[in-house]
């Protein structure tokens, strides 16, 4: 057996030398942008200095700074290295072949905007190349350092950005149009795809104008319904982080603000924090994704959201109680009971309305935007590895999708320790999806998957077998569309789903997790 070497290839930026992994090439920890320090942090992400020497690709970047012990205990695993020079990203492929033309899949890990890297085990890229695609993961600024506002910047900006994790997702997109072709990728077929605060960031995407040109459609697991902070508030926020870290208002410059120890960031309240959503009112992101959409501004390109049947799991780490947001529509007049027949338990009743509320609801609402502008399908996951099952009453937990959709449910937790050969195979079955829609812009043939048209109503049970479903959740998803547009005086199709009169969860440093076990 003749023993595969390691591959080299020249990049726009310089030569880099990679690994074999299983019989895919792996190069690892690219660099994609200037390391954001010094004078560079809170600032768009600059371009790299082009190299002539060749680049070691063996080994991750450092991870976005981030609570280490958030993000194992999240299920992710650890996060490795971590420090502010973190514009790393990854790839596999299974040639270094320019004429190869694969599919390319760009994945953007989720973490409420504050934890989670690229080189996590369930994001491993070697069982998608091995099935005849290109794998690009990467990291991010996440927390203060990726989504920050002060008026003090804004003074030295003047309207300039702040939403910076997304602009250097923005920047690997550029890398990948540059360089990807020279991995065996077609930049004419690349498919983003993301998580939790990662659907988020496909999402947010598709409402950049500078990102359009670079991807060709979209996948968004587990969204949540909360709405972007308006700049306003983010500038609040920013300042009485600089307060707490021992700056007064009438002392803060922009100068000042850049040499504060990066990693005292993380020592400060959660409510000094935007996560775990984004900021809208910038130059990156001037409105809410729900009101890109809304106004037709997004990306025309094909799309498929999806959410799982437990994905409320993840409540507990927004500090919110199910309770607050039940009695909420109850005092608002909600027929809560009529939409929820034989739910008798309050507890039950409670989190199976804010799983609705927060996760179940912005796909359909999102789908039926989108349907305007291009093709959308629509999944709802409940497929539960098959001895997990007896601990997951609930189903299947936020986060724990993403294996099936990488293929990767063998190399990480909660599976790894007791997949069985149904659980590979429906693995294999959900990737397929994934694949197939980054090479023909379909998941599946339209008998087997049809895709959702406001009116048309169409969504993929992920169980066991799979099963298209129509008009699903119709009458609880209508009625909450119709609760907000009363409660907010405006139409369904101009109002965010939970509305401003339902508690919104606040932000927790820890976070969604980027995938794993049950809080």
């Amino acid at each position: 057996m003749v023993k595969q070497s390691a591959p080299v290839v020249s990049t726009v930026e310089g030569p880099l030398q990679g690994i074999v992994e299983e019989g895919v090439f792996a190069f690892k920890g690219i660099p994609y942008a200037q390391p954001p320090v010094g004078d560079l942090r809170w600032r768009a992400p600059r371009a790299v200095i082009p190299w002539k020497h060749l680049r070691q690709a063996t080994a991750f970047g450092k991870a976005s700074l981030q609570s280490r012990e958030a993000c194992i205990a999240g299920g992710g695993g650890d996060p490795g290295p971590m420090g502010e020079d973190c514009l790393y990203l990854n790839v596999w492929t299974p040639r270094v072949d320019a004429q190869a033309k694969l599919p390319v899949v760009v994945w953007i890990h989720g973490g409420a905007f504050v934890i989670g890297s690229g080189g996590l085990p369930p994001y491993d890229g070697v069982p998608l190349a091995s099935r005849e695609a290109v794998f690009v993961t990467l990291n991010y600024r996440l927390g203060h350092m990726g989504f920050f506002a002060h008026p003090a910047l804004e003074a030295e900006r003047g309207g300039g950005p702040v939403n910076f994790g997304l602009l250097d997702q923005l920047a690997a997109l550029q890398w990948v149009n540059r360089n990807i072709e020279r991995f065996g990728g077609d930049p004419s077929r690349v498919t983003i795809a993301g998580q939790s605060a990662g659907g988020k960031s496909v999402l947010s995407l598709f409402c950049m104008e500078a990102a359009r040109p670079l991807f060709h459609r979209g996948v968004a697991l587990s969204v949540y319904g909360l709405d972007e902070i308006p700049l306003e508030q983010a500038l609040v926020r920013g300042q009485a982080l600089s307060r707490g870290m021992g700056v007064p208002d009438g002392e803060a410059t922009p100068e000042r603000l850049r040499k504060l120890p990066a990693e005292d960031f993380w020592k400060q309240p959660a409510e000094t924090s935007t996560a775990p959503v984004a900021i809208c009112g910038d130059s990156v992101m001037p409105l809410s994704i729900l009101a890109t959409f809304q106004a037709e501004q997004q990306a025309r390109v094909p799309l498929i959201l999806g959410s799982t049947n437990d994905d409320v799991s993840v409540l507990e780490a927004f500090r919110r109680d199910p309770m607050e947001i039940l009695q909420a529509l109850r005092d608002k007049g909600v027929p809560i009971k009529l939409l929820y027949p034989g739910v008798n338990d309050d507890t039950e009743l409670a989190r199976q309305v804010c799983r609705d509320i927060l996760f179940t609801l912005i796909p359909r609402q999102v789908a039926d935007l989108h349907a305007k502008a291009s093709q959308v399908w629509r999944c709802y996951f409940e497929y539960t590895a098959t001895r997990l099952r007896p601990e997951r009453p609930n189903g299947v937990g936020h986060g724990e999708e993403v294996p099936y959709f990488l293929d990767t449910a063998a190399r990480c937790p909660p599976t790894q320790a007791v997949i069985t050969d149904e659980d590979r195979a429906y693995a294999r079955m959900v990737s397929g999806w994934l694949l197939d829609f980054a090479r023909t812009a379909a998941p599946a043939p339209a008998s087997e998957w049809p895709r959702h048209e406001k009116g048309e109503d169409h969504l993929m049970r992920a169980q066991q077998p799979p099963k298209v479903e129509q008009n699903f959740m119709l009458l609880r998803l209508n009625a909450f569309l119709l609760a907000s547009a009363i409660i907010n005086g405006a139409d369904t199709d101009t109002t965010p789903p939970t509305g401003r009169s339902v508690p919104e969860p606040r932000p927790e440093p820890r976070g969604p997790r980027p995938v794993g076990t049950r809080p």
